[in-house]
């Protein structure tokens, strides 16, 4: 437990599900407070003043992802960010792993019926993630992208970013959607052209909250086919003409975003960053370990991966002949709160939860024996 920063937080010892919401600290509910607060009293200088948060949010999300502002753009969501790469790409191939999240699946379902990509679907070994080896293999001369999640949701793979990398080449873009590792895992942002995340998990920001980063590669390449209004050149002049895209990753912006949530999203990213995220995702690790034992000596079969290095946040397992929902209820009982799926369970702690949750998940194991 990272105590200086599990006192940012009021989330209960048993809360277990960051990988679906990661509940916000009180520095970020404030800020929110505070922002709504001073919209309410609007006067000639309130609007473009809660607009500030915005650039606060993009300079710190940039630093965490190891870029700058100008590569950086604020999203309300990372679907948001995937489509627009989707759409970005003029044609081609994009390897996607079947086994995603339905939200990195879609774009490039709905670019395929525009008659602009083909998406080919990579099939990862049960348990196992998205691999070099498995990219290398599907590999053909009119593969233009990858796109893959740096945490597969299931059962917390964490991919090698870095291996994805060199084994598509330099000249084929690397899209990746960090939504379940951005702010809790390190990971080499920079090997990738597009990254994308929603605040709403593990940066415990709240619903409507996220960035996109953008490789040099990926804004002379993909086309900015979702630009809005306030992602081209002189923003500020409505002469009736279009205007063209700005030449940074500002031209992903489709219109003003809430500066309420923008306030709530730059002090999520100021308690990440001050704590950072070596200590955070050391601390998330330490609990992963103690569950798995537990889970273990109850019977459990783990279904995340073994090794430590391979795997990030998340932890799921199965209790052999007995139904998940059963399970879930035994837990809920002790006050414990994971993911509940038809076929398994999801644990995933954050850097704020305390040791004493492993004793409640074993206490919760040990009634279903009684």
């Amino acid at each position: 437990m990272l105590t200086s920063y599990a006192a940012h937080f009021d989330t209960p010892a048993g809360y277990l599900d960051f990988a679906r919401f990661g509940p916000p600290s009180r520095d970020a509910v404030d800020a929110t407070a505070r922002a709504l607060a001073e919209s309410a009293r609007a006067d000639h200088t309130t609007v473009d003043g809660l607009m500030r948060a915005e650039v606060t949010a993009r300079e710190t999300a940039a630093r965490l992802a190891g870029t700058d502002a100008g590569n950086t753009v604020l999203l309300p969501n990372a679907s948001t960010g995937l489509f627009h790469a989707a759409l970005g790409i003029r044609e081609g191939t994009v390897l996607v792993p079947r086994t995603d999240f339905p939200a990195n699946h879609y774009p490039w379902r709905r670019t395929a019926g525009l008659g602009r990509v083909t998406p080919r679907w990579l099939d990862p070994e049960p348990g196992g993630g998205v691999t070099p080896e498995l990219v290398r293999a599907a590999l053909t001369e009119d593969v233009v992208a990858l796109s893959v999640s740096a945490v597969d949701f299931r059962t917390g793979f964490r991919a090698d970013l870095a291996g994805l990398r060199e084994a598509i080449g330099p000249d084929r873009l690397l899209v990746v959607d960090a939504i379940q590792a951005f702010g809790a895992a390190e990971l080499p942002w920079d090997a990738a052209d597009v990254v994308v995340a929603g605040g709403q998990k593990w940066l415990r920001a709240g619903w409507a909250t996220g960035f996109a980063t953008l490789s040099d590669r990926a804004l002379e390449t993909l086309e900015p086919v979702l630009t809005g209004w306030t992602g081209v050149a002189e923003v500020g002049l409505f002469d009736g003409e279009e205007h063209p895209p700005v030449p940074d990753a500002g031209r992903w912006s489709v219109t003003n975003l809430s500066p309420v949530t923008a306030a709530a999203f730059a002090a999520a990213l100021d308690l990440v960053e001050r704590h950072t995220v070596g200590a955070i995702e050391a601390a998330v690790a330490e609990r992963i370990g103690e569950l798995a034992e537990v889970v273990r000596e109850y019977g459990g079969r783990v279904l995340s991966p073994t090794d430590p290095a391979r795997r990030a946040g998340i932890l799921s397992f199965t209790l052999p002949d007995r139904d998940p929902a059963l399970v879930a209820k035994a837990l809920h009982a002790e006050g414990v709160t994971p993911t509940v799926r038809a076929d398994s369970l999801r644990f995933s702690p954050h850097a704020s939860t305390p040791p004493e949750v492993g004793d409640r998940v074993a206490a919760a194991l040990s009634a279903l024996g009684d």
